[in-house]
């Protein structure tokens, strides 16, 4: 089950939209629009740009407190999609080949020790 938006009026007589999560949990709640179309292509918006939208953390550092704090990933601040990281490469959990295999010829003799016409 997706997500749902509700289109409704606010206390000001302004129509607004807010985004609901499949358990019923508000997850957003849009700024005022003037009419009911304008609220709808807000919709529209949302759903165009938040699909693979890029994340820009303005927050400042937080000092963290206890006994042995833990290490923090690095916060990576974003403003183009040309700034994102390369992904790590996964391990590799397979065997080498055996050393039979490894050395094998795959070409003919023919086909190695004599250039071919031109």
């Amino acid at each position: 089950m997706t997500g749902m938006f509700e289109l409704f009026i606010d206390e000001d007589t302004s129509f607004r939209f807010r985004l609901k999560a499949p358990d019923g949990t508000v997850v957003a709640v849009s700024k005022s629009f003037p009419d009911k179309r304008a609220a709808v292509c807000g919709i529209s918006d949302v759903r165009e740009y938040a699909g693979m939208g890029l994340i820009t953390d303005l927050c400042p550092e937080v000092p963290l407190r206890g006994p042995a704090p833990t290490p923090q990933a690095p916060v990576v601040r974003q403003t183009s999609p040309s700034a994102v990281p390369p992904l790590p490469s996964p391990p590799r959990h397979h065997s080498p080949l055996p050393q039979r295999e490894r050395t094998r010829s795959w070409h003919t003799p023919a086909l190695v020790d004599h250039p071919a016409p031109v």
